[in-house]
């Protein structure tokens, strides 16, 4: 690898380091581990650069990075989600028989049966609202890139999304 290959593979990743941390973090669940994974992936990208390094340069280094970063994170999940299968309590219980992390059949059904209302309530709204309140909510989109996606001012962007929001609560019978 060539002193340039190196120094743009830095620059690549101290650019993106927060966003491959936040990716990584989402899958492994625990900050220590994601800047691990992160760290890994970048000695990796080094190694492919140096492999490369007669071809010139990888032709797409972030998406490769982010290629690693996800392996490597899915492969941490697996071995953590291995060892904790393992685990054997002092008392000899095994980890199989530890009451499962999720709730119990009643909570599920009020789940289910609040989800529903969501849905309805979704239903309910005008396009452009309904929109607004899914890219807000669900596709993490700043209000701003919702106004141009939809061709309004910010502040009627803004104003949808709250209305919105103020339905679906109120016909979850919570206060808006």
């Amino acid at each position: 690898m060539t002193l340039g290959q190196d120094s743009t593979s830095l620059a690549l990743f101290v650019t993106h380091r927060t966003a491959l941390l936040n990716y990584a973090n989402d899958i492994v669940g625990e900050r220590s581990l994601a800047e691990d994974v992160v760290q890994d992936a970048y000695l990796r990208l080094q190694r492919a650069e140096r492999r490369h390094a007669a071809d010139d340069t990888l032709d797409e280094p972030l998406a490769y990075l982010f290629r690693i970063v996800r392996n490597l994170a899915l492969d941490v999940r697996q071995r953590l989600n291995r060892e904790r299968g393992h685990l054997v309590l002092g008392n000899g219980q095994g980890a199989a028989e530890i009451p499962a992390d999720r709730p119990d059949p009643e909570s599920q059904a009020i789940d289910r049966d609040q989800l529903r209302l969501l849905q309805a309530a979704l239903d309910e709204l005008p396009r452009r609202s309904r929109v607004a309140l899914e890219m807000h909510r669900f596709g993490d989109y700043r209000i701003a890139d919702i106004a141009a996606h939809l061709g309004v001012s910010v502040g009627t962007a803004h104003a949808l999304v709250v209305d919105a929001l103020d339905h679906c609560k109120s016909r979850l019978g919570r206060r808006p």
